[in-house]
């Protein structure tokens, strides 16, 4: 048996921040926010499954979450406003994603890449519809930043909140709306204010 690399370089997902064309009052990093695109992709395909009645997996939801942003060890976090400022860049960061797939795919042994295969680049039919709940969870873990930071005083976000905000009230997701409704509100809230006690 070989020695493989994947999860040292997957470890440093830690050393990549994002947001860096903004004044951040706390640096986030690739490794925190997949966590929490992770938790949030999660209970987007709970509300879908208990309210919606749908039979989606939450497991694979989390764990596409997990790894929807790994490339970016090799790429680097391009920012949002350069990465979809025409469709000839959004195809070539596209290619270059799925590229850069393929390289971390390659520090796998051959009986567990077609697992991770299934993570990094997932083109199953049946994931069609988690994917679009893995995107609606980044982008609300995007928006959870926005208010971090303006809770923290920094007006740098507003702007990047009301327009994530607008994107996803308009969203044809519904699980993302009883996400907005139900959890978002305590977002600005304090702790105390969250009547967080033991």
């Amino acid at each position: 048996m070989g020695s493989y690399h994947f999860f040292a370089i997957m470890g440093r997902m830690k050393y990549i921040n994002r947001w860096s064309l903004m004044n951040n009052t706390r640096q986030e990093n690739i490794s925190e926010h997949s966590l929490t695109v992770a938790m949030l992709a999660h209970v987007l395909t709970i509300i879908s499954n208990k309210r919606l009645g749908n039979h989606f997996d939450a497991e694979h939801a989390a764990a596409i979450a997990l790894f929807h942003d790994c490339t970016e060890i090799i790429t680097g976090d391009l920012p949002t406003p350069i990465k979809y400022a025409s469709k000839t860049l959004r195809n070539a960061y596209k290619d270059i994603e799925e590229e850069a797939a393929q390289h971390l795919l390659g520090t796998l042994p051959d009986d567990l890449r077609e697992e991770y295969e299934k993570l990094l680049l997932p083109k199953d039919p049946k994931d069609a519809y988690l994917l679009k709940l893995v995107k609606a969870a980044d982008r609300l873990s995007a928006l959870i930043k926005c208010i971090e930071e303006e809770q923290m005083g920094n007006r740098e976000f507003m702007r990047a909140k009301t327009e994530i905000l607008t994107s996803l009230r308009e969203t044809e997701l519904t699980e993302v709306s009883i996400f907005l409704q139900e959890f978002l509100p305590s977002y600005a809230l304090s702790l105390d204010e969250q009547n967080f006690t033991l």
